[in-house]
Order: C-alpha cells, then structure tokens, then sequence
C-alpha cells in the first residue's frame, strides 16, 4: 500500500523535514501544528485560546485536503507549555470538537519553541 503525502496551502507549510500529514491503509496522520496563519505565516503568538483556535483550524484543514475532518479523529495529542492553562484549551478543543471525543493525551511541555504555548497533532480515519 502506498503512503499519500499530504499538502495544502490551507495550513502551514512545513518548515523542517516532515510532511503536513500522511495517509496509510485508511489512515491520515496529522504533523503537530502551531498557531500559524496559514495566509500570512504569521505567528499568532496571543492568548492561549487564540492559539489552540488557530492550531486546531490548521489541524481541520489538514484533514480536509486529505478527505477527513475533525468528527473523524481517533486520537490528538495536545502539547501545552503550562499545564496551567489546560482549561482554557479545553474549552476551546471542546467546542471546536462537537460530539467527537477521541483519544486523547495532553502533554505539558515547558517552553515550546518561538513562545508558542501549544502544537497538536492528530490521527484520523479518512472517509469510505
């Protein structure tokens, strides 16, 4: 089975080595994103709300361009530099997610680079 590299300039481009997100046997596998306007390659470095707002809308339209979406996540995993704003995040997640409640591991980092405070990334099922 081959493996679909995944691009659109909805989101970020990446800046490393690594694809926006891969599909395999179903799957599509979401590289961790920031809080990037995808428009202007801004760093949307405001609150923490704003930033999981913006990370999960790259994250939404990643999944897009790989005919998925968000009700279709299995698992995400949220890294946040101050487990001290995990509720703020997770009443943002909670809207953005709706209905779904995948899998899900929050990791709480210390400093992220550029003075991001959160990067998620995420798996999930492509449609039949």
């Amino acid at each position: 089975m081959k493996i679909k590299t995944i691009n659109t300039e909805n989101a970020p481009q990446p800046r490393g080595h690594y694809s926006q997100a891969v599909v395999y046997n179903g799957l599509v596998f979401v590289s961790g994103q920031l809080s990037i306007d995808p428009q202007t390659g801004e760093k949307k470095l405001g609150s923490i709300e704003e930033q999981t707002e913006q990370a999960l809308k790259n994250v939404a339209e990643i999944l897009k361009a790989a005919d998925s979406d968000l009700s279709r996540v299995l698992k995400m995993t949220v890294y946040v530099s101050d487990i001290g704003l995990w509720n703020a995040v997770n009443e943002v997640y909670a809207r953005f997610m709706g209905e779904n409640r995948p899998a899900r591991a929050v990791i709480p980092t210390g400093e992220l680079h550029y003075g991001f405070l959160i990067e998620i990334e995420a798996i999930a099922a492509v449609n039949a």
